[in-house]
């Protein structure tokens, strides 16, 4: 009789998280959508021109001491009086608009990440607490997010930025500029995701699930984390990523109004604002291309936001 050999099963070869990402429907609705490839790789090159700003522009517009006012008003480099290397041209102060651009950039795109990433961390809290214990612990934060509904959102970013801002000693305002806009951007932000985690936590709480886990004694903080938040993150992906466009869009609104960015760290909106000041004057370049920045990163967000909504929706695949 011939020998039998008995061949184990092979077990599968994992994949590595890249390789599932490939495969997924998420990935491939990206690859068929031609507008939210197109946003995303120009939010891709706006932010990596920005973070790149100390080595790719000729000026550090933030150092008075570079700034010359004989190289001030200069236009852009095609017009009769430009100059190279001010490729946008000058302001007022000598400032090269092109350096200034992608600094403004670069903070205009970090206040708007630390936002939402500050506003998402106390919603999805608060909302995680609401929606799984209920009662007066519910009714507290829900009616502190009416209050704050109630409200229009750019008043209270003013109030919390004109009043953290007078507060602080003179040494301080310019250094704590940031951090008082994140925060005031962040306040009125975060009602929108504890009210949509709420609403997914109360329904997910009264599943078998959590029900089996309660009766084996989870803790409560593990049942919210590990078992109800994941079934939560669907909604909050896409609010996220549209709030992130209207937080960027609220940080150069403030910095329009006067209470963002101080003049020797410009923003997008500080440029806006100072620019404004010089349009009816023949000086267009120190307030169009800073706009032209701000609309562009907007308009890539949105874009993004618009696709991950749709690719998300159950309804629609």
């Amino acid at each position: 009789m011939a020998d039998r050999t008995d061949t184990a099963p092979v077990a599968p070869t994992p994949t590595s998280r890249l390789a599932r990402l490939r495969d997924s429907d998420l990935w491939y609705s990206f690859r068929a959508h031609p507008s939210a490839m197109f946003a995303a790789g120009l939010l891709v090159v706006l932010a990596l021109t920005a973070l790149a700003a100390p080595w790719i522009t000729p000026q550090n517009p933030y150092d008075l001491a570079a700034l010359e006012l004989w190289n001030s008003e200069i236009p852009p480099i095609w017009s009769p009086q430009g100059q190279w290397p001010f490729v946008l041209g000058t302001d007022v102060q000598g400032r090269d608009i092109f350096s200034a651009i992608l600094y403004g950039s670069r903070i205009s795109l970090i206040i708007g990440f630390a936002s939402v990433i500050l506003a998402l961390t106390v919603g999805l809290s608060l909302g995680l607490i609401a929606g799984y214990f209920g009662g007066w612990i519910d009714n507290v934060i829900m009616r502190v997010g009416d209050v704050l509904l109630s409200m229009p959102f750019i008043l209270i970013a003013i109030l919390i930025s004109a009043i953290a801002t007078a507060s602080l000693p003179t040494g301080l305002k310019s250094a704590l500029a940031a951090p008082i806009l994140i925060v005031a951007i962040a306040v009125p932000s975060w009602v929108q995701y504890a009210r949509t985690v709420r609403a997914s936590a109360m329904v997910e709480r009264k599943k078998e699930y959590v029900q089996a886990a309660r009766l084996i004694r989870v803790k409560s903080w593990r049942i919210m984390l590990h078992h109800i938040l994941p079934n939560t993150l669907t909604p909050i992906m896409v609010a996220a990523t549209l709030n992130f466009g209207l937080a960027i869009l609220s940080e150069a609104t403030l910095s329009f109004l006067g209470v963002g960015m101080p003049a020797d760290q410009p923003s997008l909106g500080t440029l806006i604002r100072i620019g404004n000041q010089y349009l009816f004057s023949g000086l267009w370049w120190i307030v169009v291309f800073p706009a032209i920045q701000l609309c562009l990163i907007v308009l890539s967000v949105n874009m993004i936001g618009d696709w991950l909504r749709d690719a998300l929706n159950p309804k629609l695949n």
